[in-house]
């Protein structure tokens, strides 16, 4: 199950005051004549609370591994607030979430862990055990549909080509998904809802540009989807339900570069823009309806700098505001 976004220029006779029957739970309706979005809980249509455009930046390595998670309105540009705390800190987990919960997998905390805590999107708060993954390790990707998430990749002294998921919904331990075409880690993850695209990424002591592909909904081993433009680590990945952008990140040295595909098909990826300024390990943030924020992330130093894009065109990233705390290796829902 995955959301739908509809609209009433996609629904013939539709007025912006009658809503869709037969439709998916966790379907999202738009108004052509307002913009107002309406979300379906799986017996009626409610308004959808602005706070459900909210993406959190979690953990990173500042001065010090950190715990601490802030959060933004992506509709809008401003400064990070604090929002509380990881259950220990730690940088290199990966992120997945529906429209109501985060939830947050692996990192280091001083050693890899294999931890997941989660957070309630609509509340502030610190985040609360959710179980753990089947490895313990580090610099972990994930997508997510709104039902399900998965984490890909990582290593501990090892690469790791292993996917795991979850029912977002729920708390438990994770179950094995199926193996990337690649061991490797510190990969940027897009996805349109039904389906995620791993990218990039170090693969043992080599950088490497591929981009594998999963049916979120599904198990089984991922697919070569196609390459990158550069061999690229420690990038970040922001989508919408139809396109992926995958920005920052390590080539030779930190790159600016931002490469976007199509999710619904394969092939190569092709350049978007530039962010403001080159840097690797930001963080990626999506609002699933056409703006992508990248977060922190290393420059000459650790930044607090928060910069966005409207994913539906290319051209350079713009200014946003800050993070709370400048730092690198962070995560994003």
């Amino acid at each position: 199950m995955t959301i739908s976004y509809l609209d009433s220029h996609r629904i013939s006779g539709l007025s912006s005051d009658t809503k869709p029957t037969n439709v998916e739970t966790n379907s999202i309706y738009i108004s052509t004549d307002d913009q107002e979005r309406y979300w379906y809980d799986g017996s009626s249509w409610d308004w959808e609370n602005p706070v459900h455009l909210r993406g959190v930046f979690a953990g990173g390595y500042s001065t010090g591994i950190s715990n601490v998670m802030d959060y933004i309105t992506i509709a809008t540009t401003g400064n990070a607030i604090d929002f509380g705390d990881l259950v220990s800190p730690r940088y290199g987990q990966g992120g997945v979430s529906s429209p109501v919960r985060g939830v947050f997998g692996g990192g280091y905390t001083g050693s890899n862990v294999n931890t997941m805590d989660y957070i309630t999107m609509d509340t502030t708060g610190n985040a609360i055990d959710f179980g753990d993954l089947t490895l313990t390790r580090r610099a972990v990707t994930g997508v997510s549909s709104s039902v399900r998430g998965v984490f890909t990749g990582g290593h501990d002294g090892t690469n790791y080509n292993t996917m795991d998921y979850i029912t977002i919904a729920t708390t438990g331990n994770a179950t094995d998904f199926g193996d990337l075409t690649v061991i490797r880690h510190y990969t940027g993850g897009v996805s349109s809802g039904v389906r995620g695209v791993i990218g990039g990424g170090l693969s043992t002591s080599t950088i490497v540009n591929t981009m594998d592909y999963i049916t979120i909904a599904t198990t089984g081993n991922a697919t070569d989807f196609g390459d990158l433009n550069n061999a690229t680590q420690s990038l970040a990945g922001v989508s919408s339900d139809t396109r992926g952008v995958f920005g920052g990140g390590y080539i030779a040295a930190a790159t600016n570069i931002m490469d976007y595909i199509t999710i619904a098909t394969t092939g190569n990826a092709t350049d978007f823009g530039d962010l403001t300024a080159s840097k690797y390990n930001p963080a990626g943030i999506s609002s699933g309806d056409g703006r992508g924020v990248f977060g922190g992330g290393y420059i000459s130093a650790n930044t607090n700098v928060i910069e966005y894009i409207t994913i539906a065109t290319t051209g350079n990233a713009t200014d946003f505001g800050d993070l709370t705390v400048a730092r690198r290796d962070l995560t994003g829902v």
